[in-house]
């Protein structure tokens, strides 16, 4: 409801999700999986082709395993696969999407002691929904991610570096051209104390697009307390996510930070209409468990753009609203969301929420400035499982 933020701008559809997955355990150092899945919508006004509503049955995963990948020292996995690194916020898998995302790829492992080096070269899949999907086009990216188990509490140091090239960029000189960029950053994860938790992660970006150069960079703050009442324990916690914007559109300087292949559902506001770019991001919320097979969640979230001449962007990167003049009320709204997860058996879940965004200034003046709502329930069941 509120679609675009525009008044009687309304969508009910249903979504549906098929996958049937093969292990096969070859000999103790060689395995392989293959994954085939088809994802459909029904009853969505306007565009269903392609990501992130449809992708009759194809391949999603296929690949090959030398040595045992969560286990072994070393070893190498090639072929079609998911990549995820951290809290996924620049990679991940994005499984909430109906048709999610993987990767063709080369990924090594390598482990000794508290730590673990992850390397990949990889070719993002782009979705076709009537033929094959297919990888590369222009497409690449590289990179190295390294936790160290070092931190008190078990928590994780994790410094990593990614690099993308993706052809066929338009510059602020509208030339179309080649995006070559490197992400370098650090996550600390973990905990102060057996009931405070906390989650770092900053990064920053260069590179150039044409003749224009990269200067960007992101952070996100978390902290949370774990607090035990009787059988049931309340986490509360708070936390600031900060992505830079581009200050002066067309100088040849891009500030966007770029939030490259995230899992980006519920970090910036259940409703996906705030994503890991031009933002600063306050958050508060709760979390709980009244019972072991029920989980439940709520929160609150104000945001503002980081740069009047830039953008609202949403979850998945793309605009959703900006005036070409600035504004000088950068404030975007304010959301209110609740969830919950209902777990009856192993092979069933259910999960139901909803989001309320109330428009601040700056949707106001972009857009029609009506509020946006988006409740949802979803059913994940596994029907059969075994391996060979």
């Amino acid at each position: 409801m509120g679609i675009g933020f525009a008044e009687d701008r309304e969508d009910l559809y249903w979504l549906n999700r098929f996958r049937v997955t093969a292990r096969f355990s070859i000999q103790p150092w060689l395995s392989a999986v293959a994954q085939g899945q088809d994802a459909r919508v029904e009853g969505r006004n306007g565009p269903t082709a392609g990501a992130p509503f449809r992708d009759q049955f194809d391949l999603r995963l296929a690949h090959a395993d030398v040595g045992a990948f969560e286990r072994s020292r070393a070893a190498v996995r090639v072929g079609r696969q998911e990549l995820a690194f951290g809290d996924q916020r620049l990679v991940g898998h994005v499984n909430w999407l109906n048709t999610a995302r993987s990767f063709d790829a080369v990924r090594g492992v390598f482990r000794r002691d508290k730590l673990r080096v992850d390397t990949f070269a990889a070719s993002v899949i782009a979705m076709q929904p009537d033929e094959f999907n297919q990888s590369g086009d222009g497409n690449y990216f590289y990179g190295a991610d390294a936790p160290l188990a070092i931190l008190p509490f078990g928590g994780v140091l994790e410094p990593y570096e990614f690099v993308r090239s993706t052809r066929g960029q338009r510059s602020d000189a509208g030339a179309l051209d080649t995006l070559v960029s490197s992400t370098t950053g650090v996550r600390l994860a973990g905990k102060l104390s057996p009931l405070i938790d906390y989650n770092v992660e900053a990064a920053i970006q260069r590179g150039s697009l044409g003749t224009d150069d990269i200067a960007a960079w992101a952070g996100h703050w978390a902290i949370g307390r774990t607090v035990p009442a009787g059988r049931i324990a309340y986490r509360v916690f708070g936390e600031y996510n900060y992505a830079s914007g581009d200050e002066m559109p067309a100088d040849g300087q891009r500030g966007t930070f770029d939030q490259l292949y995230p899992t980006p559902h519920d970090k910036y506001g259940l409703a996906d209409q705030v994503g890991w770019k031009n933002i600063h991001h306050l958050r508060t919320g709760v979390e709980f468990k009244p019972q072991p097979r029920l989980a439940l969640a709520g929160g609150y979230h104000s945001f503002w753009l980081a740069s009047s001449r830039d953008a609202l962007y949403n979850a998945g990167g793309a605009v959703v609203a900006r005036i070409p003049g600035g504004t000088a009320d950068r404030h975007v709204g304010q959301e209110l969301d609740v969830q919950a997860t209902f777990t009856p058996s192993p092979r069933i879940q259910l999960h139901g929420g909803y989001s309320h965004l109330f428009t601040g200034a700056f949707l106001k003046a972009a857009t029609p400035g009506e509020s946006y709502s988006g409740p949802y329930i979803m059913v994940t069941t596994m029907l059969l499982g075994m391996e060979r």
